[in-house]
């Protein structure tokens, strides 16, 4: 019996390259095997359900690895370490949440915001929501761009300063916004304020500096209907990205078309490609309207 099923829609992957300071080595059995420039590190990930690539005495070979809830050292390193991503400098840290500040799938991104804020030839405004470490608030400001960069977290607005630094670029013109992303975009709307770039990496559940409460299925469309009354009349993009969410990236690329109807969204997944066997380990997923 024959069955048409139907055309079956190719998935949009886009994979990080060109990223000397990092590379996932190898993958298996619920971790990664990973280098962040000098260092190796290893970090459970449950999706990874697939056999690792090489043997246990290459695996055995990292400085540090992650493991019931804390950073165990196996091999002398600091806790603080330089990386580098084209002329953007930017320190790794061994965070208690098993990160390390920077993810290097978003290196995509990065080469987009650059790319999209150097070929503007006019002056260009963007705004960067939960902003974290800010390598994309650093990537934009070397591009030429005037950034506004918020996160609700000192501790990671401190460490966006010491990025600045580092990467010599203070005398950028960037704004540092220690706020909640909803009342600042809010605010925002009353001065009248519009940006030609929107970038957010919301998380699933968080809370703002003053105690305000974020919950993604709820708090996303509050916010999008506010970023979308401070996109200015000639926007460059609107770049959403999203970990750990039960929502496909169809539902992200769903409410951004509600928000910015005017524009062309794609939508998709975040990958990272694996050294040892060449396998796509996705990391999260994202939407993008230009």
């Amino acid at each position: 019996m024959h069955r048409n099923f139907g055309m079956i829609r190719a998935m949009n992957l886009l994979v990080a390259k060109d990223f000397e300071d990092y590379e996932l080595i190898d993958s298996g059995d619920g971790k990664r095997f990973e280098r962040f420039g000098k260092y190796k590190l290893i970090r459970p990930d449950p999706q990874i359900i697939w056999k690792k690539g090489l043997d246990e005495s290459q695996w055995n070979s990292c400085n540090v690895v992650f493991e019931n809830e804390r950073w165990k050292k196996r091999l002398k390193m600091a806790d603080k370490w330089l990386l580098r991503w084209r002329n953007i400098s930017f320190y790794a840290k061994l965070t208690p949440f098993k990160h390390t500040g920077v993810f290097p799938e978003q290196s995509i991104h990065w080469e987009y915001i650059g790319n999209k804020v150097k070929n503007a030839n006019r002056e260009v405004n963007i705004l960067n929501l939960f902003a974290y470490t800010g390598i994309a608030s650093l990537v934009a400001a070397s591009a030429g761009a005037r950034v506004t960069h918020l996160d609700a977290s000192i501790q990671s607005m401190k460490w966006s300063k010491e990025n600045q630094a580092i990467s010599n670029l203070g005398d950028k013109p960037i704004r540092w916004i220690l706020d909640d992303a909803i009342k600042f975009t809010k605010r925002e709307i009353k001065r009248k304020k519009t940006y030609d770039g929107i970038i957010m990496d919301p998380p699933v559940y968080g809370h703002g500096p003053g105690g305000e409460t974020w919950d993604f299925n709820k708090s996303l469309p509050i916010l999008l209907d506010n970023c979308s009354k401070i996109i200015s009349q000639n926007p460059l993009f609107v770049i959403m990205n999203a970990y750990a969410i039960s929502s496909s990236s169809e539902t992200l690329k769903n409410i951004l078309r509600d928000f910015f109807p005017e524009m062309i969204v794609e939508s998709g997944e975040l990958g990272i490609k694996e050294k040892s066997k060449g396998r796509i380990l996705s990391t999260g997923i994202f939407a993008r309207a230009t």
